[in-house]
């Protein structure tokens, strides 16, 4: 296992370019976020369908990483989005991801996005890792 502080680590070493914050890990969970700019808007202002996927796969990430440690070659291997409703651009996008099944070799998740502070999920994703051979195992 790793904790919150590790992962958190690891994903500004590895991915520095990543603006998504680390806010909860444990118990097969994980809480992410990262503040919308105008960036991640498309035309007609709302959230585009690539930020939104991206935030919801370091969610999955995350909550793999926090049930079998910092395994870097740990990989999406598929990851499916429902868009529900249209993201707020002024708000900052919540990713709240729950594992269903973690095995040897592959785990699998689910992650509801939210735009901060409204109730209604705006996507639904459904994803699978294949979880790399520990280097210590």
């Amino acid at each position: 296992m790793a904790s919150k502080e590790e992962i958190a680590a690891f994903i500004t070493d590895e991915f520095p370019q990543t603006r998504i914050v680390v806010e909860q890990v444990g118990d097969q969970r994980a809480r992410v976020s990262q503040v919308v700019d105008h960036s991640d808007l498309r035309p007609g202002g709302t959230v585009s369908g690539p930020t939104l996927m991206a935030v919801a796969d370091v969610a999955l990430y995350v909550a793999v990483l926090g049930v079998i440690g910092i395994v870097p070659l740990t990989v999406t291997t598929s990851l499916t989005i429902n868009f529900l409703r249209k993201p707020e651009a002024g708000r900052r996008l919540i990713a709240e991801c729950q594992l269903m099944k973690v095995g040897k070799t592959l785990a699998v998740g689910e992650v509801s996005l939210y735009s901060e502070g409204l109730p209604e999920a705006v996507a639904h994703v459904v994803g699978t890792y294949a979880i790399a051979p520990h280097p210590l195992r």
